[in-house]
């Protein structure tokens, strides 16, 4: 029996296909603001939204609105004047009969029903909000995945207005046109690396999908010509998570590249208790400084934020503990702290710049030293703590002085060993986001990152507070971890759904290759019903699925005439010292998924596997253009 094949169409052809067939349907119909054309769900991936079609004898501006359970929950947009209407309905309620009103500008209006069925299939998304409904207004508090819990975002009264069906990780972040931007839901290396970035709008539809060679990882940023700053890394490098790169908005193209080994050298970097050979660095975190024309990238396992000429590459300054580095690179590069209440970060997330100049980031406070220090000093979960935190710079003095900070009275509450970050909204306005608070079955705080006890009965959170000079204006708390949160509300400026199919921009990288050859010739039968093998095929890779036993040497194979291609599968239990997405884990580790890129492929492939002593025939052929 031959392995099970599929080929899986990219989600913007699907997309496509039902906006096309969609406004088939519309110009066929006679459809009117009391008789409108409902569509729920239909770009598949966003359930907690519909695009309603009608069309008006003359041209008129419409409101939208979701009626809410309370007046102060309504969530609408007025969408500029036309004669056929296409418009998104955003901000409806699972498991609910929703109530939209369509209201044409001094015009006639129609109250519609739009019935949601349960998106969370039982599971309750939300363990509490403290806020207002004149604090939060409608916007809402969005959370990004990193676990097995995907995107939501609640409203004032905590319910859940906003939610995806399909693993898009990472940050979220709201691009000046008003759409999103977030890393796709393609995999294509584990743990956690996407095939890149989908500009997508609220309703589900991906205008973009920006494909990175590197593949996407942790953060982006929107520069203010529209160009992106990506994270990414080199897939045939031994290193991860140590480059960043520009992308074109237009046309997906590599504009500039910064390799972090360039201006730091992996060997003689200070360590985090977490550092790796091959994850030296672990960049989560990228943002652009306008004011000094300058990148600054926050490096998990340096236990140090790195600011470097945007131009140049140059090193600027490092901001965390010296402890372990050489003394030349701490006299030049190092800030010596200065005033009272003084504390350094360490495995910290998401820097950012404020207008002033200030630098703030998420301090996990993980293990609180550095890997120099004695083991004595070590600090457990139970003893520890996670904060945001805002450091005053003086690059002339190389001063730094920490002028706020949010979380450390709360204690082992909140201490997320991995994952979170801050936000700065305006001088004393911030949110503080700890997404990875985990506990242990028996209700002590775990060692464990959240990623790791999803099978082990552990009890996860993520708490987000906002804070207004002093004082906590909300206060959520969600059950699993959660990456990041942002704020946002979920009709803005710009929301217009633009019809037509969405743009594959971009190239796919080099999928790392073994070297080795082991000579072998087929055995001529089919790779064993135990292995569970199938192929799913797309337009650019393809990706094989597999159960091996712990310990088995396998190798997967394409073979072309004389041309062959070696993948390396490995079946030992990997050891993780960092992991901000476990989306993607498999509770059985015999299980694997090997992305393969057609990027430097040509023709037809035979897919043959290799296991201990035999070669298997699969079955199935991929073409590669």
């Amino acid at each position: 029996m031959s392995v099970n094949y599929i080929f899986e169409k990219h989600l913007i052809d699907r997309q496509a296909e039902a906006e096309e067939a969609m406004l088939k349907e519309l110009e066929s119909g006679s459809y009117t603001i009391q008789n409108p054309l409902v569509k729920y769900n239909l770009y598949e991936v966003s359930p907690l939204t519909a695009v309603v079609c009608f069309e008006t004898e003359k041209e008129t501006a419409v409101t939208i609105t979701v009626l809410g359970k309370t007046k102060e929950a309504n969530m609408g947009h007025t969408f500029p004047k036309a004669k056929r209407h296409v418009l998104p309905v955003l901000g409806l309620y699972s498991n609910y009969s929703n109530k939209v009103e369509i209201r044409a500008y001094r015009g006639e209006s129609n109250v519609i029903t739009i019935d949601v069925p349960d998106v969370y299939d039982g599971f309750n998304p939300l363990h509490y909000m403290h806020t207002t409904p004149e604090y939060l207004q409608d916007n809402v508090i969005m959370v990004s995945p990193a676990g097995e819990t995907l995107s939501s975002a609640f409203d004032y009264a905590g319910d859940a207005r906003w939610h995806m069906n399909v693993p898009c990780i990472f940050d979220i972040k709201r691009l000046r046109n008003g759409n999103l931007i977030m890393g796709s839901s393609r995999l294509i290396k584990m743990p956690y690396y996407m095939s890149g970035l989908y500009e997508i709008s609220p309703c589900g539809k991906i205008y973009k999908e920006f494909r990175v060679p590197g593949g996407y990882h942790h953060d982006e940023f929107e520069m203010e010509d529209g160009n992106i700053l990506c994270l990414t890394e080199d897939l045939e490098s031994e290193t991860v998570e140590d480059m960043c790169v520009l992308l074109d908005r237009n046309t997906g193209e590599i504009l500039k590249t910064w390799d972090y080994k360039k201006f730091l050298n992996p060997k003689t970097v200070s360590h985090s208790k977490s550092w790796s050979e091959e994850d030296w660095f672990h960049n989560n975190a990228v943002w652009y400084d306008k004011n000094t024309n300058s990148l600054t990238f926050s490096g998990r396992h340096i236990d140090s934020m790195v600011n470097i000429d945007f131009e140049t590459g140059d090193l600027n300054w490092i901001i965390g503990d010296p402890a372990g580095w050489p003394q030349d690179m701490v006299d030049k590069y190092f800030f010596k702290p200065v005033g009272n209440n003084f504390g350094w970060q360490y495995e910290q997330h998401a820097n950012l710049i404020t207008p002033n100049g200030d630098v703030m980031c998420f301090d996990n406070h993980h293990y609180g030293c550095k890997e120099v220090d004695q083991d004595t000093k070590l600090l457990a979960a139970k003893d520890n703590y996670s904060r945001g935190v805002r450091y005053r710079i003086n690059t002339d003095e190389m001063t730094i002085e920490q002028v706020w900070e949010y979380g450390k009275d709360r204690g082992a509450e909140f201490f997320s060993p991995y994952i979170c970050n801050v936000e700065y909204y305006n001088e004393g306005h911030y949110m503080v986001h700890s997404g990875g608070i985990a506990y242990n079955q028996d209700g002590t705080p775990a060692e464990a990152l959240g990623a790791f006890l999803k099978d082990l009965g552990g009890d996860l959170h993520s708490i987000t507070v906002e804070v207004c000079d002093g004082k906590v204006m909300l206060d959520m708390d969600v059950p699993g971890n959660y990456y990041r949160a942002e704020k946002l509300k979920l009709y803005s400026d710009g929301i217009n759904l633009e019809l037509g199919k969405g743009q594959i921009l971009g190239k796919m990288g080099h999928t790392k290759e073994f070297d080795t050859d082991i000579p072998m010739e087929s055995c001529g039968e089919m790779l064993p019903d135990s292995c569970n093998a199938r192929i799913v095929e797309e337009i650019d890779r393809f990706t094989f699925y597999s159960r091996f036993e712990k310990g088995q040497m396998v190798m997967m194979l394409l073979e072309q005439g004389d041309e062959v291609h070696r993948y390396f599968i490995s079946t030992t239990a990997i050891a993780y010292l960092a992991m901000c997405c476990g989306t993607f884990l498999d509770s059985d580790e015999r299980n694997t998924k090997t992305s393969v890129n057609k990027a430097g492929l040509k023709g037809v492939y035979d897919v043959r596997v290799i296991v201990d002593d035999k070669k298997y025939e699969t079955g199935v052929k991929i073409t590669c253009e």
